[in-house]
């Protein structure tokens, strides 16, 4: 059979690798795990250089910088990196210790890690067969918190009271009853990535309280200024626009800064519902699921997020509708002014059309004036002729002709200019 060597789409090697970008670890009996995650505000630069630090320790070729998942070897487990859009995870596994909870001292985050970033979730997960000692293990959990389900039809338990232990980290617990190598990883992926983010989820829940009463104030600050535009909105119109105007910019400043942080919650949540689902919990009598436990506390910091959204873009069209009140005021005083000014104009054309008739009459009369003065200079020579009429006669018979004719041609002039201004226009 010949070789299929076609040309490939654009973009088909990375659609084809990405299903397989996040495969689940295999995760063997009684295993240990810690997984830290970091926000990366210094950049994807600054996460490669501890990335390559940690490399260049264990004497492993450092990564490329395009490089989004690495692992390598860690004393008896792997440490596993990972990039995400804002965060980075460290995971690393190894046999577990005698008992739940007990110290490990081999672990690669040590005094010689240096955080890529602000540490945004720490989780301690153990798996153990189940035994015993394991079901005793969970009476160090806080009862009050303490989550408990089975999961993979009865394949395992966990538990979880997603409070901090001494290091910061929260502790889970998996009590293993029969799963495979991949069971396990798949178990140990979801738990790890709903505790991620579910704290990923509530970053936007401190932005909005912290918005909310600047949201308080520029609402109040609306109110009084539509309260003032029903008394004198008119002779006050410029100030009132200028502080509606001061009020969006403040909006939309607060606006575009959660733009972001609200719509990544948004995806994190569902991310923290998927999971959950995938779990496919049962619950055990007298105690709560993971998703149930969740559920009561992620939705409402989501519908907080929600309700501040909701508020600005509300407060954001009231601001716009008054915003347009007030123009439509000022463009009717507009109006008005250039209503007047052009009442001015016309007074002012007829004014000067009136002068210039004005004009018209006494050119005629001085031109007039002048041809007949000439006339009188040409007739005087016919006095030494012996005419019948004299000169004085006729200068005085030409007066008639000349006023006629200056008129004639002055009106004639005047309308070749009004057809030309007419063929102007």
């Amino acid at each position: 059979m010949g070789r299929f060597s076609f040309p490939m789409a654009a973009g088909r090697a990375e659609a084809l690798g990405e299903i397989h970008a996040r495969p689940f670890a295999l995760v063997g009996k009684s295993r240990v795990i810690f997984q830290l995650a970091f926000l990366t505000e210094g950049g994807a630069v600054v996460d490669h250089a501890v990335l390559a630090e940690l490399a260049r320790a264990r004497g492993v070729a450092v990564p490329g910088r395009d490089t989004a998942h690495f692992s390598m070897g860690w004393g008896q487990g792997t440490l596993r990196w990972e990039r995400h859009t804002e965060f980075s995870t460290y995971f690393w596994d190894a046999p577990a210790p005698d008992r739940f909870g007990d110290s490990i001292d081999t672990h690669p985050f040590g005094d010689q890690f240096a955080a890529p970033g602000s540490m945004i979730s720490g989780i301690r997960l153990e798996v153990r067969a189940d035994s015993a000692e394991t079901q005793a293990a969970m009476d160090r959990f806080d009862p009050t918190s303490l989550c408990l389900s089975e999961v993979k039809g009865g394949q395992a338990m966990i538990a979880t009271d997603f409070r901090q232990d001494g290091d910061g980290l929260t502790r889970i617990l998996v009590i293993d009853k029969g799963m495979t190598d991949a069971g396990r990883g798949a178990v140990v992926q979801r738990l790890l990535d709903i505790e991620t983010y579910r704290t990923l989820a509530t970053m936007g829940l401190s932005l909005a309280r912290s918005l909310s009463p600047e949201m308080r104030r520029i609402e109040d600050s609306l109110t009084k200024i539509t309260q003032a535009m029903k008394t004198g909105a008119r002779d006050n119109a410029d100030s009132l626009l200028s502080d509606i105007t001061g009020l969006a910019a403040e909006l939309e400043a607060s606006a575009a800064l959660s733009l972001y942080r609200f719509g990544a919650s948004r995806a994190y949540y569902n991310i923290v519902r998927e999971r959950i689902a995938a779990l496919d919990e049962i619950q055990q009598p007298g105690f709560e699921t993971i998703g149930a436990f969740l559920e009561k506390r992620l939705a409402p910091a989501m519908r907080t997020c929600q309700s501040i959204e909701e508020r600005q873009a509300n407060l954001s069209r009231k601001l716009s509708r008054a915003t347009t009140l007030l123009r439509s005021w000022i463009d009717v005083a507009l109006a008005q002014q250039n209503s007047a000014l052009l009442s001015s104009m016309n007074r002012r054309v007829k004014l000067q059309l009136r002068m210039q008739q004005t004009v018209e009459g006494l050119s005629v009369a001085a031109i007039s004036y002048y041809i007949v003065g000439l006339f009188g200079y040409l007739a005087k020579p016919l006095d030494g002729f012996g005419l019948p009429i004299k000169s004085g006669l006729a200068s005085a018979l030409f007066v008639p002709v000349a006023i006629g004719f200056t008129w004639m041609v002055v009106r004639s002039i005047r309308k070749q200019h009004d057809a030309e201004d007419q063929t102007g226009e």
